[in-house]
């Protein structure tokens, strides 16, 4: 669907991987300024369990910027839920983030998800986003890694 608004053209679809891409170096232009980072200062970071079968226990993706550790995802499979692993996987992630120069973390765990879980690890809750599907709520939290 396309609509012209003085003199441009708005499309709407699905997930658009050059725009995505266009969207991020545009807001980089604004963000490193404002905050006196470079692309030199963002990083990825990943930590993975396995069995001895090699299957896959567990894991968690983060990203770094500029001193501040953000965690995007932790899961570890129900069977194994009980026996510490997301503690060792927190830890470790915890860890090589400081060992990258940061002092600082951040994450967001749904109300029917892990948010004492990272309470329990010294996060805060520093708001909440209202609105997620079945009456839950996104916990924001944070946490000084010094």
């Amino acid at each position: 669907m396309d609509h012209d608004h003085t003199g441009g053209t708005l499309s709407v679809g699905q997930r658009d991987a050059d725009l995505n891409e266009r969207l991020s170096q545009g807001l980089d232009e604004i963000n490193f300024p404002a905050t006196g980072t470079t692309a030199a200062d963002q990083g990825s970071l990943s930590v993975k369990a396995v069995d001895a079968a090699g299957e896959l226990i567990g894991g968690l993706s983060a990203w770094t910027w500029g001193g501040l550790l953000g965690i995007d995802m932790l899961w570890v499979r129900e069977q194994s839920r009980k026996d510490g692993w997301g503690t060792k996987l927190l830890l470790a992630a915890e860890e090589e983030a400081r060992r990258r120069g940061c002092d600082r973390a951040t994450v967001s765990s749904f109300t029917f998800q892990a948010p004492a879980f990272y309470q329990r690890h010294g996060y805060t809750e520093t708001g909440r986003t209202l609105g997620i599907p079945g009456n839950a709520e996104d916990v924001h939290m944070f946490k000084r890694l010094t």
